[in-house]
């Protein structure tokens, strides 16, 4: 199991579009799929039965679609950056993907790759395609805005400090001439517990930030782990929120929680689902054993 997986957070497509991407991509499949019980149906305004999560891999990379609903749309602020040492296969990708969605950049020749395009699917998730000659795979991108522009670094570094067996791959700066201020992040790449991000900021009159519809599930093996992240993201101004939810404080959401948490809520056993759904609507941090003595015991 990765560390880090993204959530992507749907009104009612989240089934939908796994289903899609996971056509797109090599090495894809779909995972387990959880539902509405009572208490999530009630908490959240869904349909009882409804698909609520649903897991699957894009490439070899995890990832988790949730259906909460229409409060949080998609943003540029956080994209997936899809490599490629094909040309061909990018531009595969972008005519799969921007069928219905939105170019933000066009895809065609720039400085930095033969093969470049950054664009909105149908859904609304931001896609960053790019052909490199040593490239592949996809890796989450930042993008640092209004009040968080000129902090790129700062959070590269707060990050890998959380994360072990993390690293700085490079960080490329804007010069004089190249149309921002100079010293920001044009582009960077970072390693966190082993898995790629990139990071980008820009003074530009951006009107996006970060919300709550793309998040980071942190997989944790004990409560340990769940202190230690917990703890560590939602200090010095971050904001904890509901059922294991953080904002840290660059505003980038979160979710702290145990790596058994789709074994607790499987499909097998209703009331077990019902039993820790309600447990986990109580809290903020999570707690582990008590999850656990909801799902085994009632």
């Amino acid at each position: 199991m990765q560390r880090i997986t993204p959530c992507l957070w749907f009104d009612n497509q989240a089934e939908e579009a796994a289903r899609f991407y996971t056509s797109l991509f090599p090495n894809s499949k779909i995972g387990a799929i959880t539902r509405y019980g009572e208490s999530g149906a009630k908490a959240s305004g869904r349909a009882v039965g409804s698909v609520m999560t649903i897991m699957y891999t894009l490439d070899g990379h995890e990832f988790m679609g949730l259906n909460g609903g229409p409060m949080f749309k998609f943003s540029p602020a956080i994209s997936f950056c899809v490599m490629s040492n094909s040309a061909g296969r990018v531009e595969e990708l972008w005519k799969a993907l921007s069928q219905g969605g939105t170019a933000l950049m066009p895809l065609e020749k720039y400085p930095w790759s033969e093969r470049y395009g950054w664009l909105n699917d149908r859904f609304g998730v931001s896609w960053q395609l790019i052909c490199l000659e040593k490239g592949s795979g996809i890796a989450p991108a930042l993008m640092f805005v209004g009040d968080q522009a000129g902090k790129a670094e700062e959070a590269i570094n707060f990050y890998q400090s959380q994360f072990p067996n993390s690293r700085t791959n490079h960080i490329m700066r804007y010069e004089e001439g190249e149309g921002d201020t100079v010293g920001f992040v044009k582009h960077s790449s970072f390693m966190l517990d082993g898995q790629e991000f990139m990071a980008m900021e820009s003074s530009g009159p951006h009107q996006f930030n970060f919300i709550q519809s793309v998040s980071f599930i942190v997989n944790c093996k004990d409560q340990a782990e769940i202190d230690h992240y917990w703890d560590g993201l939602s200090s010095n101004g971050g904001r904890p929120n509901v059922c294991g939810w953080l904002s840290d404080k660059f505003g980038i959401p979160w979710q702290v929680v145990p790596t058994d948490m789709a074994r607790m809520m499987e499909q097998g056993d209703p009331k077990k689902q019902e039993r820790v759904m309600a447990s986990l609507l109580k809290m903020t941090k999570l707690d582990m054993a008590e999850l656990r003595r909801a799902a085994e015991h009632g």
